[in-house]
């Protein structure tokens, strides 16, 4: 970034001797947000140094500089460091000109950063800059003129702008806290390698996690995981769920957190392998704008636009707006209908005072796209024919209208003690026409079908309440977290089936023309209405006996209240439970570095899965047992993590191969596995991120041992998988701002139902990427399964929804943001 503009300069104030007092006690302000600077990073420029400060939330930052002889000193207000591996940051003779840079701090509420020149003090400016606080720095001399004894807001957001890592998450703990710190496997992909794959669905960018894998997805519908071989669809919207199914947009995401092992204590009924928490852009204080243009095959198209900044001059009001147009074919044949789909999210934060924020947020989701219940297996594999080819009728659909609006509230009654409220409403409104395959004549090739259309609705309200207090008893330091959510959960709708339906043969497809006017489904197979109340009072204790040993304990105590009624039936089942969830965690660090950890938590889980005879299915419950080991690499630079894992579950409910719009209960599974994850930069411009997992899942204990006996291994898991995306861009020259990317990921051969009677192969599928950025634009071309190779995703049930790969893809992009 030798070449950045429109720097902004750092105002100084009246040299005095006793700066360091005089000056902070003058300008000190009332409020008690604190930033943490969780990392210092230095680049040489053209013209001498940058000194870029990374922090873990947005806030306000307050620089004031002073020259004092040789040095320049920069002191910054309300921040605090939080380096990973250190109490200060120093590096000498980083740039010529430049003898040495150091961070420290002054006192709890303020750093100093101290430039010293080899002759004289440098000069330094802000350079804008939507994710860090950006320095630029002169050696031995001043850039401009400037007037003592004033201050600049600078804006510092996010982690870096440009680098993989990422030290802190939220949703482990609902409190920003390091991950190093905590005792149980995290991992984040942060917004820059969503921008850098070109990531538009949570699939693409989850493949960068061990342990996750995409689940039966109904006919490409709904965002659903296996995680360490547990299947969800539960996933998390700024800590809040959204649902039971649905799609989700990236646009809007400042980075995917996953969080593994059960996450009941903080969240409630969730599956034990653990949670997805989407974790959304937040508005900036200073004007930010961004476009992008993606085009790609398959006549793919996509725009997208990010603008952000202050409403009012003082800043006391911020927005932000995320939208999206997408319109795309598809590579399967033949299909008359295209995915359409708009996305728009905007959001407004109120600054009501130095302590009180109040945002509020409305997201919009509208699609529509092909139904593709996927392909069939012959024998013990896929079937042998073409990955393009479509079995259903051309034009099954599915449609999609998600609304969701929400506030969130925040009160700082001081530095150690925080009120949060929070509420959110989402309406999901899904609609479809589509094929359901049945049980293949193997010999034949003839598939029989049955055309049916779901109507379904979907109402999530949910409240959340969070007290945060930090104390110390002695030389014990706590963070306490106590809190309540109330939410309800109303699902219901209907299905109903063609009274005939052709068949198909795969081997020589024709696609008959069928009325399928709704007037003409007539058969009614569904018509319910469920309806779940929760309440969870949890308390929670972050305890650091000493710099280096440290305990997470809590616990959640859970009441949900359900109720389901089948109208063709005309029947009504209810369900009362009530459960205690407990979860503790130790971390001792031996060398700042390195963190080993273990942890114990249970979850409860209110069922809700239907058998075929309307009854709901007993709570789900589970266990899991966890160590593991952690390290800051590289000056702090890189994050790995080992951790190794058991964990049971009871009461599953998997698919009734009788009755696949039911389930039936398992008994019990049993996942153990091994993990490894890394994330970070390894060099200047050489980002990477990468995983391993190991997972054994079988069935302990068999409620039907005849049709699941003890020791069948579970579906849709692959018992090795592993990934690598890297980046590198060339920092100086000519050639300065050009760069390439390499991804590679493997999958294991898994079995395709939980009777083990196929298995989908493995695969290696290669993507790559080469991007140019100049000043404020950039063009990338990304390229996904690069070698066109075939393969499958995942299983939705049996051996007649095989979800297949896509084909070699290609997409173009040019994005200009200021």
């Amino acid at each position: 970034m030798g070449n950045a503009k429109n720097f902004q300069t750092i105002s100084k104030i009246s040299e005095k001797e006793d700066y360091s007092t005089s000056a902070i006690d003058l300008l000190v302000q009332q409020s008690t947000t604190i930033t943490e600077v969780t990392r210092v990073k230095l680049n040489q420029t053209d013209d001498g140094l940058q000194v870029i400060l990374e922090t873990a939330t947005g806030q306000r930052l307050v620089p004031l500089i002073l020259s004092q002889g040789n040095s320049l000193v920069i002191d910054i207000l309300d921040a605090t460091l939080a380096l990973p591996t250190k109490d200060e940051f120093r590096e000498t003779n980083p740039a010529p000109g430049i003898r040495e840079v150091t961070v420290t701090e002054i006192n709890n509420r303020s750093i100093r950063v101290t430039i010293t020149g080899e002759q004289q003090a440098p000069s330094a400016e802000v350079v804008p800059n939507r994710q860090d606080l950006v320095l630029s720095v002169t050696p031995e001399g001043t850039t401009a003129d400037t007037e003592p004894d004033e201050e600049i807001d600078v804006i510092a957001t996010g982690e870096g702008g440009e680098s993989y890592y990422v030290p802190d998450a939220s949703t482990a703990t609902r409190t920003d806290t390091p991950i190093r710190d905590i005792p149980q496997s995290i991992q984040v992909v942060p917004r820059q390698v969503i921008e850098d794959q070109k990531a538009s669905r949570l699939r693409e960018a989850l493949r960068n996690v061990s342990g996750v894998s995409e689940a039966g997805n109904f006919g490409g519908a709904i965002d659903s995981f296996n995680i360490r071989g547990f299947a969800t669809f539960n996933t998390l919207r700024d800590g809040f769920k959204i649902g039971q199914g649905g799609l989700r947009e990236t646009a809007n995401l400042e980075r995917i957190e996953v969080l593994k092992g059960p996450a009941s204590v903080l969240y409630g009924n969730l599956e034990p392998g653990g949670v997805i928490n989407l974790v959304t852009k937040k508005p900036l204080s200073e004007p930010y704008y961004f476009a992008e243009f993606q085009a790609g095959n398959y006549q793919s198209y996509r725009g997208s636009i990010d603008i952000s900044g202050p409403g009012y001059p003082d800043k006391s009001a911020l927005y932000r707006l995320n939208a999206v147009y997408e319109n795309s074919d598809t590579f399967r044949e033949p299909i008359d209908r295209r995915t359409e789909r708009f996305f728009i999210a905007p959001v407004l934060a109120w600054n009501i005072g130095e302590n009180t924020d109040l945002t509020f947020e409305l997201d919009y989701l509208n699609v529509e796209q092909p139904f593709d219940r996927g392909s069939v297996a012959i024998g013990n594999r896929p079937a042998d024919i073409p990955i393009t080819r479509f079995l259903g009728d051309p034009d099954d659909v599915y449609k999609l209208e998600e609304i969701g609006v929400g506030y969130r509230f925040e009160h700082r009654f001081n530095e150690n003690l925080t009120l949060r409220n929070a509420f959110r409403f989402q309406q999901s409104d899904t609609f479809d026409q589509k094929t359901q395959p049945g049980e293949l004549d193997e010999e034949t090739g003839d598939l029989p079908r049955e055309f049916d259309s779901n109507d379904d609705r979907e109402r999530n309200y949910a409240v959340q309440t969070d007290l945060i207090s930090k104390f110390a008893t002695g030389s014990i330091e706590h963070t306490l977290l106590f809190g309540f959510d109330l939410a309800r959960n109303e699902y219901g709708g209907t299905n109903n089936g063609l009274p005939f339906a052709p068949s198909i043969n795969i081997f020589n497809p024709v696609y008959p023309e069928v009325s399928r006017d709704l007037s003409d489904y007539t058969v009614p197979r569904r018509d319910d209405s469920n309806r779940t109340d929760t309440l969870g009072i949890f308390l929670q204790d972050q305890i650091a006996f000493t710099d280096n040993l440290k305990m997470l304990i809590g616990g959640r105590f859970d009441l949900s209240d359900r109720e389901s009624e089948d109208r063709l039936e005309d029947s009504t089942s209810t369900q009362y439970d009530e459960a205690f969830s407990p979860r503790i965690g130790l971390v001792y660090q031996p060398i700042p570095p390195i963190s080993l950890y273990a942890s114990y938590s249970r979850l409860f889980a209110p069922n809700f899965a239907t058998s075929a005879d309307g009854s709901i299915l007993e709570p789900e419950r589970g266990t899991q047992y966890e160590v593991g080991i952690k390290g800051d690499l590289l000056d702090g630079r890189l994050l790995a993590t080992l951790a190794a894992y058991q964990i049971t579950k009871t009461n599953i409910g998997t698919t009734d191969p009788e009755n696949p719009d039911f389930s039936i209960p398992v008994g019990e599974i049993r996942s153990r596995g091994i993990e490894l994850d890394t994330v970070g930069e390894i060099m200047p411009g050489w980002n990477l991120i990468a995983s391993y997992g190991y997972i054994d899942s079988e069935i302990t204990e068999s409620s039907d041992p005849e049709s699941f006996p003890v020791g069948t291994k579970t579906e849709n898991v692959a018992p090795n998988a592993a990934s690598l995306w890297t980046t590198y861009e060339i920092q100086e020259g000519s050639l300065q701002g050009l760069g390439f990317g390499l991804g590679l990921f493997y999958a294991d051969e898994k079995l395709g139902d939980f009777e083990n009677t196929y298995k989908l192969p493995s695969y290696i599928r290669t993507d790559a990427a080469i991007f140019y950025k100049r000043n404020n634009w950039r063009a990338a071309v990304n390229f996904r399964n690069l070698f066109d190779i075939e393969y499958y995703e995942s299983v939705n049930y049996g051996r007649s929804t095989i979800q297949p790969g896509t084909p070699f893809v290609v997409i173009g992009s040019f994005a200009i943001e200021f």
